[in-house]
């Protein structure tokens, strides 16, 4: 599939342009597919392979951070074993779903988008883009412009300046950029880090390391959860695979979406429940509130899981140890720490974050005018204020993010169904009510969302400007609610004149 597509030079024009071939892009051009089949589309894709995340991480242990009964599409059931999978598994369920729906011949591999122009006049996009294979640039042109391209910065990874670092000795590692040949058995392993990556990586390294240590500043909530989920099981042996499916993701989603309102109403005896979970999966006396009590409330930031407490399992071998403390300085032979001591390494993992950049570093201009992203506002949470014909999926902080992402591709085809029965040519939400107040889109205070909202579109205070993390409302908001209302303006096809929705008429 990726040589075929390499070799083809490129599509003149097409009804949607899907930006990542990701879970979300490949979701769109199912959903497209099926919902909107009389439509041209094509997903472009800047590597040379699918799978986006799980093409671009492939550190030891990389593994989904939700059960994939919920973070599988809504239209494909998961039929492993496995309900935390391995990154290989989820790429042969996203290459089953391309094959499946005869996505090949719309994926174009190597095709690294970096402008799109929408001209009014025209009631299109022309896009810019770059062939990586030889560093060719040309145009297509779309109706519909689609952002499936996440929130990380594939080529760069986030490390914060450490002094001394060109003074160690061994090697220094960041996850984006894993060497497929470092070998690290028999090596003393640091990982900095307490995020979903590190606690990943560590019990995976520690198999075959000499040891590893998570190095933290601070602690970070760690939830053991069963690699495989009995019910889900269970059901597939007595249920046909759909029905099956259909029961686990609603049950799933019932406990996240309670286990994250439990979490901010209760944040008290949440957080005693996780404690009580720590300690049951740690060696007795192991000093839990120094290594797993972080200093704020219960999904203030994401939760980590551990498949099976592998975590907890290779701190209870020795094979893997937790230290708290600040960094002073890398060493020749390891980390000298805040309190004075010195961790000893051949190998020091930087599981320090990401770059948070939306859309894909793609810079968007209408009718000559580059637009400031930040001065706009999401409606939504899937188009911009101010830009016409874009859509895009970002997904859940507190859920699995194709729930939102099959929502959105949903919504995107009603949307289209809608503009073609009234002959509307453009949609641009408007946001003209002074009264809002702005809010970053994601109001987390973690790192990696503090350091990149000032280039993120706001949130508004309410109505459709909301970034409101809540599936269940969000099935409704998306899935039933009338496509028009008065944010919306809609230009009709071949005339000047627009169309100010007023909130009535059927969205199906």
């Amino acid at each position: 599939m990726s040589a075929n597509n390499l070799a083809r030079i490129t599509f003149e024009h097409v009804d949607v342009l899907v930006v990542g071939a990701g879970i979300a892009g490949i979701g769109m051009g199912r959903h497209l597919k099926t919902l909107q089949p009389d439509k041209s589309f094509a997903i472009v894709e800047a590597r040379d392979a699918i799978g986006g995340t799980w093409d671009l991480f492939r550190y030891p242990g990389i593994r989904s951070d939700a059960d994939l009964h919920t973070f599988g599409f809504g239209f494909k059931p998961w039929t492993r074993d496995n309900a935390i999978a391995d990154g290989d598994e989820i790429l042969d369920y996203l290459q089953e779903t391309v094959d499946e729906n005869r996505l090949a011949e719309h994926l174009y591999f190597g095709h690294k988008v970096l402008r799109a122009d929408f001209s009014s006049e025209e009631s299109r996009w022309t896009v810019t883009i770059e062939r990586t294979g030889d560093g060719a640039e040309f145009e297509v042109s779309c109706t519909m412009l689609f952002s499936a391209a996440g929130y990380y910065d594939t080529e760069n990874g986030y490390t914060p300046h450490f002094e001394g670092r060109d003074e160690f000795g061994g090697e220094v590692v960041h996850p984006q950029h894993w060497p497929a040949d470092l070998d690290y058995a028999g090596k003393r392993v640091v990982v900095i880090g307490s995020g979903a990556t590190a606690v990943t990586v560590v019990p995976a390294m520690a198999q075959t390391a000499a040891h590893v240590t998570m190095l933290q500043r601070s602690p970070t909530y760690v939830l053991p959860v069963p690699r495989k989920d009995p019910i889900a099981n269970t059901l597939r042996r007595l249920l046909p695979d759909k029905a099956a499916y259909a029961i686990t993701r609603a049950i799933n989603i019932n406990k996240q979406h309670a286990l994250y309102n439990l979490s901010r109403r209760f944040p008290k005896q949440m957080r005693a429940l996780v404690r009580r979970a720590n300690i049951g999966a740690l060696p007795e006396g192991y000093d839990v509130d120094t290594h797993f009590n972080p200093n704020y409330e219960p999904w203030d930031q994401r939760m980590c899981v551990v498949p099976d407490s592998d975590l907890f399992h290779a701190i209870a071998a020795g094979h893997a140890s937790v230290v708290t403390d600040g960094i002073t300085r890398f060493t020749e032979g390891g980390i000298q720490l805040a309190s004075g001591a010195e961790l000893e390494a051949d190998i020091i993992v930087t599981a320090t974050g990401l770059n948070m950049v939306p859309f894909g570093k793609i810079t968007l201009h209408v009718d000559g005018e580059k637009v400031d992203l930040h001065e706009q506002l999401t409606y939504k949470t899937l188009m911009v204020s101010g830009i016409p014909n874009f859509a895009f999926t970002f997904g859940y902080v507190n859920n699995a993010w194709t729930l939102k992402a099959d929502l959105v591709a949903q919504w995107f085809c009603r949307l289209l169904a809608h503009m073609d029965r009234h002959g509307y040519a453009t949609v641009t939400p408007l946001a003209d009510d002074p009264t809002l107040v702005r809010r970053p889109y994601l109001d987390l205070p973690t790192g990696y969302v503090a350091r990149a909202m000032h280039l993120f579109p706001q949130q508004g205070s309410r109505g459709p400007w909301q970034v409101d993390q809540n599936y269940k409302r969000d099935r409704a908001l998306l899935g039933r609610d009338p496509i028009e209302d008065d944010a919306l303006v809609f230009t009709a096809a071949q005339v000047s004149t627009t169309h100010r929705a007023v909130g009535t008429g059927s969205a199906r």
